[in-house]
Protein backbone atom coordinates (compact mmCIF):
# COMPACT_ATOMS: atom_id res chain seq x y z
CA UNK A 1 0.00 0.00 0.00
CA UNK A 2 1.68 3.06 -1.54
CA UNK A 3 0.56 6.29 -0.38
CA UNK A 4 -0.53 8.90 -3.00
CA UNK A 5 1.72 11.14 -1.91
CA UNK A 6 5.16 9.81 -3.40
CA UNK A 7 6.97 10.71 -6.83
CA UNK A 8 5.48 9.13 -10.32
CA UNK A 9 8.53 7.72 -11.19
CA UNK A 10 8.15 5.40 -8.04
CA UNK A 11 6.72 2.08 -8.70
CA UNK A 12 2.75 1.16 -6.73
CA UNK A 13 3.26 -2.04 -4.92
CA UNK A 14 1.36 -4.17 -7.25
CA UNK A 15 1.96 -2.10 -10.70
CA UNK A 16 4.91 -2.08 -13.26
CA UNK A 17 7.86 0.10 -12.97
CA UNK A 18 7.36 2.49 -15.78
CA UNK A 19 10.54 4.12 -15.06
CA UNK A 20 12.68 0.91 -15.71
CA UNK A 21 10.94 -0.23 -18.88
CA UNK A 22 11.78 2.92 -20.39
CA UNK A 23 15.40 2.84 -19.33
CA UNK A 24 15.75 -0.52 -20.49
CA UNK A 25 14.61 0.32 -23.85
CA UNK A 26 16.93 3.80 -23.76
CA UNK A 27 19.77 1.22 -22.63
CA UNK A 28 19.27 -1.55 -25.32
CA UNK A 29 19.00 1.64 -27.78
CA UNK A 30 22.32 3.36 -26.71
CA UNK A 31 24.22 -0.23 -27.11
CA UNK A 32 23.06 -0.33 -30.32
CA UNK A 33 24.29 2.65 -30.97
CA UNK A 34 27.68 2.70 -29.38
CA UNK A 35 28.28 -0.42 -31.51
CA UNK A 36 27.17 0.73 -34.77
CA UNK A 37 29.42 4.11 -33.98
CA UNK A 38 32.14 1.90 -33.34
CA UNK A 39 32.17 -0.48 -36.29
CA UNK A 40 31.29 2.39 -38.68
CA UNK A 41 34.62 4.27 -36.49
CA UNK A 42 36.51 0.82 -36.83
CA UNK A 43 35.92 0.61 -40.51
CA UNK A 44 37.18 3.92 -41.46
CA UNK A 45 40.66 2.72 -43.01
CA UNK A 46 38.74 0.81 -45.29
CA UNK A 47 35.83 2.81 -46.76
CA UNK A 48 38.78 5.27 -46.71
CA UNK A 49 40.90 3.23 -48.98
CA UNK A 50 38.46 1.49 -51.22
CA UNK A 51 36.89 4.69 -52.40
CA UNK A 52 39.84 6.57 -53.54
CA UNK A 53 40.93 3.02 -55.47
CA UNK A 54 44.32 3.03 -53.16
CA UNK A 55 46.45 0.03 -54.59
CA UNK A 56 47.35 -0.82 -50.71
CA UNK A 57 43.64 -1.87 -49.81
CA UNK A 58 44.27 -5.01 -49.49
CA UNK A 59 46.89 -3.96 -47.10
CA UNK A 60 44.91 -1.62 -45.25
CA UNK A 61 41.74 -4.44 -44.81
CA UNK A 62 43.97 -6.89 -43.43
CA UNK A 63 45.29 -4.24 -40.49
CA UNK A 64 41.89 -3.29 -40.15
CA UNK A 65 41.07 -7.07 -39.16
CA UNK A 66 44.63 -7.74 -37.10
CA UNK A 67 43.61 -4.48 -34.93
CA UNK A 68 39.94 -5.86 -34.38
CA UNK A 69 40.99 -9.16 -33.06
CA UNK A 70 44.33 -8.49 -31.44
CA UNK A 71 43.08 -4.78 -29.95
CA UNK A 72 46.13 -3.64 -30.76
CA UNK A 73 45.71 0.08 -31.86
CA UNK A 74 48.37 0.57 -33.53
CA UNK A 75 47.28 -1.45 -36.11
CA UNK A 76 44.49 0.16 -37.19
CA UNK A 77 46.25 3.96 -36.96
CA UNK A 78 49.08 1.89 -39.67
CA UNK A 79 45.97 1.28 -41.56
CA UNK A 80 44.36 4.94 -41.32
CA UNK A 81 48.19 6.57 -42.51
CA UNK A 82 48.33 3.74 -45.10
CA UNK A 83 44.71 4.92 -46.59
CA UNK A 84 45.79 8.71 -46.23
CA UNK A 85 48.61 8.53 -48.01
CA UNK A 86 48.99 7.71 -52.08
CA UNK A 87 51.47 4.77 -53.02
CA UNK A 88 52.57 6.18 -56.21
CA UNK A 89 51.98 3.45 -59.11
CA UNK A 90 55.51 1.82 -60.52
CA UNK A 91 53.87 -1.16 -62.04
CA UNK A 92 51.83 0.31 -64.66
CA UNK A 93 55.19 2.78 -66.26
CA UNK A 94 57.52 -0.54 -65.63
CA UNK A 95 54.91 -2.77 -67.56
CA UNK A 96 54.48 -0.22 -70.23
CA UNK A 97 58.43 -0.23 -70.93
CA UNK A 98 58.79 -3.97 -70.62
CA UNK A 99 56.13 -4.60 -73.48
CA UNK A 100 57.89 -1.77 -75.70
CA UNK A 101 61.49 -3.32 -75.22
CA UNK A 102 59.68 -6.65 -76.33
CA UNK A 103 57.81 -5.44 -79.27
CA UNK A 104 61.44 -3.54 -79.91
CA UNK A 105 63.11 -7.04 -78.98
CA UNK A 106 60.41 -8.81 -81.63
CA UNK A 107 60.02 -10.73 -78.40
CA UNK A 108 60.49 -14.37 -79.87
CA UNK A 109 63.75 -16.33 -79.08
CA UNK A 110 63.32 -18.56 -82.10
CA UNK A 111 63.44 -15.88 -84.81
CA UNK A 112 66.81 -14.09 -83.11
CA UNK A 113 68.61 -17.13 -84.13
CA UNK A 114 67.34 -17.91 -87.93
CA UNK A 115 67.75 -13.95 -88.93
CA UNK A 116 71.75 -14.57 -87.80
CA UNK A 117 71.81 -17.23 -90.65
CA UNK A 118 73.00 -16.25 -93.84
CA UNK A 119 70.83 -16.25 -96.77
CA UNK A 120 71.01 -15.80 -100.17
CA UNK A 121 72.98 -12.47 -100.88
CA UNK A 122 71.44 -9.54 -101.96
CA UNK A 123 72.05 -8.83 -105.68
CA UNK A 124 74.15 -6.05 -106.71
CA UNK A 125 72.38 -3.38 -108.66
CA UNK A 126 74.43 -1.08 -110.52
CA UNK A 127 75.67 1.85 -109.76
CA UNK A 128 74.63 5.42 -111.27
CA UNK A 129 77.77 6.36 -112.97
CA UNK A 130 79.88 9.51 -110.55
CA UNK A 131 79.29 13.16 -111.64
CA UNK A 132 82.56 14.68 -111.42
CA UNK A 133 82.53 16.59 -108.19
CA UNK A 134 83.08 20.67 -108.98
CA UNK A 135 85.81 22.83 -107.13
CA UNK A 136 84.70 25.30 -104.81
CA UNK A 137 86.75 27.41 -106.21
Amino acid sequence: MAPHHLPFYLAPGSGVDTLMVVMGIFLVGVVLWVGTLYWRLHSLPERMAHKSQKLQFEIVAVLGLISLFTHIHAFWVAGLLLALIDIPDFGTPLRSIADSVEKIADAAPGEASEAAQPGPPPTEQPRPAKEKERGHV
